[in-house]
């Protein structure tokens, strides 16, 4: 049997993804409790190189968010921001290193001890106070990337914030919203705790790509058509969509497996507590 689906077997509520954030317990921008001593911030770290074409920023962190935002000129700019109120500064350091074929993209790396080890493939924090009660230093990441720069973020703690690339971007968390968009594409977006809202002007399936979490929303938004073998589930939780789906058999409230357009690569929606959603713009 075949039936058409343009709106889905349930509709998601009106608030904005974010505004229905999951609840968690970060390191950085914490309420204070009445009396408590005020973080205090270092803002010294700063970077910039000139950009090329192609080329990659790469953000690691731990503790503490990653935001970027659209650049003019020809170069990229990185701020760190580091807050605590009884841990040391000092032991948190800022490293930005080269890798890629003629050491033409960048990685910039938060590292908690000196034991620490960050690279484009590898990325360790060994602090003997790292997590304690005596160390709650937080470090902001600020990024601004010019046209043509691909862009890869990732943290532990907190949230992912990529705006106005114009180029690849992949963006992760494991305790944190992720929001990841480009003029240009694609975005891959997981996270663990969090929601995920993916944008992206066109689609470029050349690869599976997946957009996941395990206790939020999945939300993707294209423009124009996608061709691609769809994929969407949640355990507690609904779908919508304004794509024109066809189902073929019993359709499942918790499973939906379909062909867009002329087919091709894997896309799959995924999460266990939450809604999913697939938007055409």
């Amino acid at each position: 049997m075949h039936s058409m689906m343009r709106h889905t077997t349930r509709r998601l509520g009106r608030p904005s993804l974010l505004g229905r954030a999951v609840g968690l317990a970060l390191l950085v921008g914490a309420a204070l409790p009445a009396g408590a001593q005020e973080r205090q911030r270092d803002e010294s770290f700063r970077w910039s190189g000139r950009a090329t074409d192609g080329q990659w920023i790469f953000i690691r962190n731990l503790n503490g968010g990653v935001r970027v935002e659209q650049g003019s000129g020809d170069r990229i700019e990185v701020r760190a921001i580091k807050t605590w109120r009884r841990g040391d500064p000092a032991m948190v350091q800022i490293e930005t290193r080269p890798y890629g074929e003629g050491g033409r993209n960048v990685v910039v790396c938060a590292l908690w001890g000196d034991d620490s080890v960050c690279s484009e493939r590898e990325y360790r924090n060994r602090s003997r106070d790292r997590g304690s009660r005596n160390n709650d230093v937080g470090v902001e990441f600020i990024v601004s990337v010019p046209r043509g720069v691909n862009v890869r973020a990732e943290t532990v703690n907190g949230n992912v914030d990529v705006r106005g690339a114009t180029e690849e971007v992949r963006a992760n968390s494991v305790n944190g919203n992720v929001t990841a968009s480009s003029t240009g594409g694609p975005v891959s977006a997981q996270a663990v705790n969090g929601n995920v809202y993916a944008r992206m002007a066109r689609m470029r399936l050349d690869n599976d790509m997946t957009y996941s979490t395990v206790n939020g929303n999945v939300v993707v938004e294209f423009s124009g058509e996608i061709d691609a073998e769809l994929e969407m589930s949640t355990v507690n939780g609904g779908f919508e969509t304004n794509f024109p789906l066809t189902l073929r058999g019993r359709l499942n409230p918790r499973h939906i497996r379909t062909t867009l357009g002329r087919g091709g690569p894997g896309l799959k929606l995924t999460t266990v507590n939450g809604n999913v959603e697939l938007r055409k713009n």
